[in-house]
């Protein structure tokens, strides 16, 4: 016995828009799709987390979701350039992370970070 996956699940009217934010700008595989529900995803192992918080840090609110990236400088610039709402700035987090808040198509308030 014990947990093998965790997974996000995220309204959407229409599952479509998932693809430009988290296939084509975050680069995840699109890894399940029949058409009323699509999961995008890597076959990297990794570990199981569920965090629980009273705010998102730095007297931000808690985000929805948070991803952790490779080049978040990268990703911030691509999702400015894609029109995405930003609604914290990338900012150097004084517990050695460097993120930012953006909306997702369905209105979710994802936390992209980087390890510093």
């Amino acid at each position: 016995m014990g947990v093998k996956r965790i997974v996000a699940n995220i309204t959407a009217a229409n599952v479509i828009d998932a693809r430009k934010f988290y296939g084509d700008i975050l680069g995840l595989n699109e890894l399940m799709n029949h058409g009323w529900i699509v999961t995008y995803g890597t076959t990297t192992k990794m570990g199981v987390q569920i965090s629980f918080a009273s705010e998102g840090g730095s007297g931000t609110v808690v985000p929805d979701l948070s991803i952790e990236v490779e080049d978040v400088v990268l990703i911030y610039t691509a999702m400015k350039n894609a029109g995405f709402k930003i609604d914290y700035e990338l900012t150097d987090e004084p517990w050695g992370v460097r993120r930012f808040y953006v909306r997702d198509p369905f209105g979710k308030l994802i936390n992209i970070l980087s390890h510093t």
